[in-house]
């Protein structure tokens, strides 16, 4: 074939020389302008003849391998595109993964940026290196000259420019991704909304369990007391799952998160903690309980832009400081020098974890484990790992062995601080979700010894303190806080809110005040809201109303008046019902029909040298004496006190609604003269509240829901919503005995009051 073509062009170069020298070479006046002409083609033709015959020598003796060129040319590519994909990731545009022609195109303006459906593969990726894309267009001669000066500008400057640098175009959520999963529960529980949670007394301690949160499961009532109290929440931006992603610290990368979104987000968790029915704040044994905080599939919706509120918010000056300053943040440091080596192989055990592919992650991480026992990261992406499968399989086993994951990592040699405080963080957080306090306060104290100067942990281990009921250890680690930083106001609204439950109300009202106008993440809490109100309240301060208004416009409160946090939503919301309303008819019925029999018992109660009767101890009182004797609690019947006044007992036996209703009480009421009950509401509006009147004075005993004033009547029912404020005078010349019956609000579903958690 060789020689065929060879003939052919020799034999037909002579032809057209020829027409060219008849054509060009001729003259009438017989000048040299032909032989000129005849002399550049010819040397034009033996050098094409000498680059045919060497082209084909090359070919024919096989003087280059090209097979090995090839293959080598490739491997060139692949690797190079392998340390370009580093630097040049930052600058993909059209969502495949990687840099290439197209992302340049985009970049400069020459192609509209376009998310693909679904992430391109591995061999995609391959496929579309920079190197490879810019070897096959040269090869085949089709870009255009223009575009391709474009595209190594471009190139010379991503390798060329800082880590942390962006182009201009860049999309942020390209480079920083951080993913905040609520998790909810099979329970219902109160979950972290951005804001604290507000006085329940039982922890969730199971995935499996929505009864768990009972009081008598709470793995800590041994160790911590019996005293009942007002209970305190994680708050939201202490409590939230991180997605934090694997990269390489140099480098923005896919899985690389900025430390102070990674803390915020330890907040926003799918957590259900309360602070335990043993603080030591407010007790919850009286005729009206203390406000206690709503689920998150109740709570009402909350605003998210305030930032016209007049009373509270930051100046457009500290807004734009507050920019800055977070602009300033670093990112975290997850990798030491040895997982820097590995990073390929931890990203794609990453991937698999980002993806939902949960066991595929874990048996990944574990082969990293295994094979790098020292790599920090790896042991991280398992812990990671391990409590996503927990989730996923709600089981408290693998939680807990993903708590203990988390404590290995730490315990590794070289683990960079900003891993540490992420595992740490994350291990209290779980240990408070199993409703292991006390391990999470050991954890909590670790994590601040270690960190002395971080404040934030400081906050976070008063929370600890308080989840536990310590709240004179909780008090002096906001002292501290306050000392080291006056203006943080988180610390100031716990502050405060240590200081009224301590009934130090005008001292507490500028700290919550403050702290509530600082906008600090976990100020904006509906309980802090009710508190300064509250305060204010007491104080003659009708301003009170003023931030009960601003509570209810952020979303705190289902109204000025109806100030519950556990709030279903939908429910009829009106202060006064009647027993038809409610669909109760036979519970009233039966109780005005044997109102004597019910007044007698409590009666002999009351006659007995040791009184059964325990004092309101929630500092709900004024002034005056009101004490309460207890048979029904929780939707738990109180056996020794039945046994004291077992006909009534029996009476109500009949009527679940009443004695299964986990979210009120049954108990008598007593109230002397000259006793005054603060204006206050109840904790939820799941349930109704029944007052049968006793022994009630003839006058100067009465009762006020929301803007309505009503007397109590011997024999008769009144019916009330406790989640809206009321306030009571007893100014009559002798006691007043009622009994007092909370049912189910008459709307609820059945499964909704098997499954919410006890109040």
């Amino acid at each position: 074939m060789a020689s065929r073509k060879s003939s052919r062009a020799a034999g037909g170069s002579p032809s057209p020389g020829s027409k060219r020298e008849t054509k060009h070479g001729g003259s009438k006046n017989g000048k040299k302008e032909g032989l000129s002409g005849s002399s550049f083609f010819t040397w034009f033709m033996v050098i094409a003849l000498l680059g045919v015959w060497t082209s084909v020598a090359v070919v024919w003796f096989e003087l280059v391998d090209y097979e090995e060129v090839l293959a080598k040319a490739k491997d060139f590519r692949y690797n190079l595109s392998e340390v370009l994909q580093g630097k040049l990731g930052i600058y993909d545009a059209d969502g495949d993964g990687d840099f290439d022609v197209e992302d340049a195109k985009v970049l400069l303006g020459l192609k509209e940026r376009s998310v693909p459906a679904q992430p391109a593969s591995p061999e995609s990726e391959e496929t579309v290196q920079p190197a490879e894309k810019s070897y096959v267009e040269s090869e085949h001669k089709t870009a255009d000259i223009e575009l391709e000066e474009e595209i190594q500008s471009v190139l010379h400057e991503a390798l060329h420019s800082q880590p942390g640098e962006r182009h201009e175009d860049e999309s942020v959520s390209d480079q920083w991704q951080v993913k905040e999963e609520i998790r909810g529960e099979t329970f219902e529980a109160p979950a972290t909304d951005d804001m604290l949670r507000e006085f329940e007394n039982e922890i969730p301690d199971a995935y499996e369990t929505p009864d768990s949160v009972q009081k008598d499961a709470d793995p800590m009532a041994d160790d911590v007391g019996a005293v009942e109290s007002e209970p305190y929440e994680i708050p939201d931006e202490y409590v939230a799952d991180l997605e934090e992603r694997v990269s390489d610290p140099d480098t923005p990368g896919d899985s690389e998160v900025l430390l102070e979104d990674a803390m915020e987000h330890y907040t926003e968790d799918r957590v259900n903690e309360d602070y335990s029915e043993d603080q030591g704040v407010e007790s919850k044994q009286t005729e009206d309980d203390m406000a206690i905080e709503p689920e998150e599939s109740e709570k009402p919706a909350k605003a998210e832009d305030y930032s016209n509120d007049v009373q509270v918010g930051k100046s457009e000056k500290e807004t734009e400081q507050d920019k800055t300053e977070k602009a300033k943040k670093k990112k975290p440091k997850l990798l030491n020098k040895f997982d820097k080596t590995i990073k390929a192989e931890l990203d794609a055990a990453e991937k698999l974890r980002k993806k939902g592919k949960v066991e595929e992650a874990l048996r990944a991480f574990e082969a990293l484990v295994n094979q790098y026992p020292q790599s920090p990261r790896a042991r991280y992406g398992k812990a990671q790992s391990e409590d996503d499968l927990a989730e996923k399989m709600r089981s408290n086993e693998m939680l807990q062995q993903a708590i203990n994951t988390y404590d290995e990592v730490v315990s590794l040699p070289n683990v960079p601080s900003d891993l540490i405080k992420l595992s740490l963080k994350r291990e209290a957080d779980r240990q408070q979700f199993l409703g292991r306090m006390r391990g999470s306060l050991v954890t909590l104290q670790k994590l601040v010894q270690l960190f002395p100067s971080e404040t934030s942990f400081k906050n976070d281990l008063g929370v600890g303190y308080l989840l536990i009921g310590d709240n004179s250890n909780a008090k002096k680690v906001y002292e501290e806080v306050l000392s080291l930083a006056p203006n943080d106001g988180f610390a100031k609204v716990h502050y405060g809110f240590i200081l009224k439950a301590e009934n130090k109300i005008a001292e507490s009202i500028p700290y919550l005040q403050e702290g509530l106008e600082s906008g600090d993440p976990g100020t904006d809490d509906g309980r802090f809201y009710f508190h300064l109100g509250d305060a204010l309240q007491r104080m003659g301060d009708k301003e009170a109303y003023k931030w009960y208004e601003l509570g209810y416009q952020r979303g705190h409160f289902a109204s000025v008046w109806q100030r519950s946090l556990y709030n279903v939503k939908g429910l009829k919301a009106q202060p006064w019902w009647t027993a038809r309303e409610t669909g109760y008819t036979e519970l009233v019925k039966s109780l005005e029909k044997n109102w004597k029999l019910i007044r007698d018992e409590g009666l002999a109660v009351m006659d007995k040298k040791r009184s059964l009767f325990l004092p309101e101890d929630e500092n709900l009182r004024e002034k005056g004496d009101w004490s309460q004797f207890t048979l029904w609690q929780q939707g738990r019947k109180n056996e020794n006190a039945c046994k004291s006044v077992p006909k009534t007992c029996a009476l109500l036996e009949r009527f679940p609604e009443a004695t299964g209703c986990r979210r009120g009480q049954i108990k008598y009421s007593i109230m002397h003269p000259g006793t005054h009950v603060w204006p206050h509401t109840g904790p939820t509006n799941c349930r109704l509240r029944m007052h049968l009147g006793l022994v009630i004075p003839k006058e100067g005993c009465r009762i006020r829901c929301a803007q309505e004033n009503r007397d109590w009547e011997e024999g008769k029912v009144l019916i009330f919503d406790d989640s809206f404020e009321h306030e009571v005078w007893q100014d009559a010349e002798s006691y007043r005995l009622i009994f007092i019956v909370d049912v189910w609000h008459p709307e609820l579903t059945a499964q909704q009051r098997r499954t919410l958690p006890a109040i």
